[in-house]
Formats: structure tokens, sequence, C-alpha cells
């Protein structure tokens, strides 16, 4: 792990990644790095408080699809440890009550609500009767899921460093690193492992506007681990590309539809059409988690919209005159032709990408 990004603390101050099933029921809150404070500073905050978690996710404070289902999952869990059901029916109830109104913190994002439905039909399937069985149960759930994405992201790096030569750039937008997820990422994972093996690989990253994930999370991450990045502003990509200093771009995914279409951070479909005008290679990476094979194609993706603050008054400036309209999509989506590939936690899906999913077991839910 390179930084405890999403993780449990338990009441007598230790830090736990794993759950251990003997040991009953472990107290303890959810803890975060505060990702919104980033670069200037590396915070922690810990929460049992819905309210407060719910705010976590939407203020992102916590970001990347997989972070925060991993997030929602232990956030459950932590507020749940609170409740004072006398039953099993009632603290379903309470249970499904929270778990809904987590869901309703970020629209697109799949893997939130995935990650919420996973504890709740863990819970239903179970023949536990106690409310104390049930809070050990869920907990014993969000643990699973956040163990699983870390060896997820293990493998979508070593699936993904087979593209890397040594030397090559590539360019990346948004942050799809070890910030984004319980592991060493999605996007950023080839690029650990193939450091991890010796080559020298350069990153550009995209600065990301509106609030700049890119230059504040994606930069710092990788200069900590020791690895070539250079920021730039979004608007550079395309001049890089001509200039052939690009090798081939990956970006991760908030929630993929079943014909390949993509929705990531705003700005990823921009760079799809550069780089196929380019003739650079563009790929996804991304789990199964983030993969939803209900939806047939892109356009059924909800696409949230913030707050247009972000973009008028940025990290405390005024940017834009205060009496303007603001439109601030926070995601776009990817067609699945502008991409050549999407590498999982399986293996690289080629196109058509339909047949793809479906020949690594990614069947309609």
């Amino acid at each position: 792990m390179i930084y405890e990004t999403v993780r449990w603390k338990m009441a007598d101050d230790r830090i736990c990644a794993e759950f251990a099933g003997n040991k009953g029921l472990m107290p303890g809150k959810l803890r975060l790095i505060d990702q919104t404070l980033l670069p200037e500073k590396l915070e922690y905050v810990e929460s049992d408080d819905i309210a407060e978690i719910h705010s976590f996710i939407k203020r992102l404070v916590v970001r990347g699809a997989p972070a925060i289902g991993a997030a929602a999952a232990l956030g459950l869990a932590a507020a749940m440890q609170k409740s004072g059901a006398d039953s099993r029916e009632s603290f379903m109830c309470e249970l499904r009550r929270s778990a809904d109104y987590l869901a309703s913190s970020r629209p697109t994002a799949v893997n939130l609500f995935w990650a919420l439905g996973r504890c709740v039909d863990a819970l239903k399937k179970s023949d536990a009767d106690s409310p104390d069985t049930l809070k050990e149960k869920l907990l014993e759930e969000a643990f699973s899921i956040l163990n699983e994405d870390m060896l997820l992201c293990e493998n979508i790096g070593k699936n993904g460093a087979t593209l890397l030569k040594d030397g090559m750039t590539v360019l990346t937008h948004c942050n799809a690193g070890a910030l984004a997820t319980c592991g060493i990422g999605t996007a950023l994972a080839p690029i650990y492992i193939a450091h991890s093996r010796g080559l020298k690989i350069k990153v550009y990253a995209d600065e990301t506007r509106p609030l700049l994930q890119g230059a504040r999370l994606t930069a710092w991450e990788l200069d900590k681990a020791g690895i070539d990045v250079t920021v730039i502003c979004d608007n550079m990509a395309g001049f890089l590309m001509g200039k052939g200093r690009i090798d081939l771009v990956i970006t991760g995914a908030d929630r993929i539809a079943a014909n390949g279409d993509s929705a990531n951070k705003i700005g990823t479909y921009s760079l799809a059409v550069l780089a196929r005008h380019h003739k650079v290679p563009f790929y996804i990476a991304a789990p199964y988690s983030t993969i939803d094979m209900n939806i047939n194609d892109g356009t059924a993706i909800p696409i949230e919209e913030r707050a247009g603050e972000e973009i008028s008054r940025s990290f405390g400036k005024q940017t834009a005159p205060p009496t303007v309209k603001i439109f601030n999509p926070a995601f776009d989506v990817t067609p699945h032709e502008l991409i050549s590939g999407i590498i999982t936690e399986k293996g690289l899906i080629l196109p058509p990408y339909k047949d793809g999913l479906k020949r690594y077991g990614l069947q309609l839910l």
C-alpha cells in the first residue's frame, strides 16, 4: 500500500486493513486522507457519523470510483455500529435507509452503488438474527471490498504493464492512482508496476480543471514514488501529441457501459479525440466493479453537475464575473470507438467490447 487512502481506524488507535473474524466486531471509524488539502497538507479525517461520511464523499474528501465504493462500505459499517436496533428486521430497515442516503452523495461512479448494494445483499443472505452478529458481518463484507480492490489494482497494473516499454511517455488525466483506490490505482497501476521492474517511464499529468486533481493529486503521488512526472494544462495535450511526445494515454473510469462507452473526469473525451487524430493509443483502466452491464451505452450514464463556484471561485479566488452563468459537469463520456482497449484485472479487453466483456464473464446482472 502506497497511501492509506481508505482504512479502518480501530478504537485502540490501530489502523486495520484486514478483518480478523476470530476477534468479533472491531469498534472503530472510517479513516480517510482528506484529499481536498493535498498537496499542501497530508491529513486524515475519521468518522462514524452517517451525515459526515456522506459529506466526505460529496465534498471530494475521498474521490475516485474504487475508493468511493470502499469508503461507502466501511462508512456504512462504521455508522451501523451505533445502531440500537433490537431485531434483525429493524436493523435491516435502518441499514437500507443508511445505504440509500450514502448512495445519494454522488450519481456517476457506479462503484458507490455496487459496494453499498453488495453490503446490503450480504446481510440479506445471512441467516444471522442478532443485530450484533449482523454488524460483524457488515464490517467483514466492507473489509472484503477493501482488500479485494487492493488485489484488483495489482492485477490491473500487471496486465497494463505489458503495454509499456522502457523510455515510454504516458499521458493521464485526473487521478486514478493510489489516492483513487485502496491499492496502487487503476490508470497509474501499470506505471507503478513498470517502475518497480526498473523501466523508466515518463508521465505527463493533465492539471484537470476545475479542481486540479491531476496537478494536486496525481503529480503528488507520482513524485513521492520517484516517478518522472510533468504537469501540463489540459489544453496542452494536443500540442504534445502533435510533437510526437506522447506514446499512449491511460485514464481511469467511473462507469463503463456494456458497449464500452466510458464515463470519466470531464476532459477525457477531448483527450480521446486528440489521441485518435494523432494515432496515439488510448486506454481505459478499471476493475469489474466499474463496468455496468445494466446499461447499453453511455447515453444512460448520469452525469453529475457540480456547483458553479468550483469554476468561478476556484480555490477561493474569483476567476469569473460573479454575474455570469457557469456550467460545471464533472464527467464526460468517451465513445467506445475511440478506446483502444480496457485494462481490467482479468486482462486487456479489445473491441468489440460487448463481446469482450461477456467473454470475461461480465454478463448482464
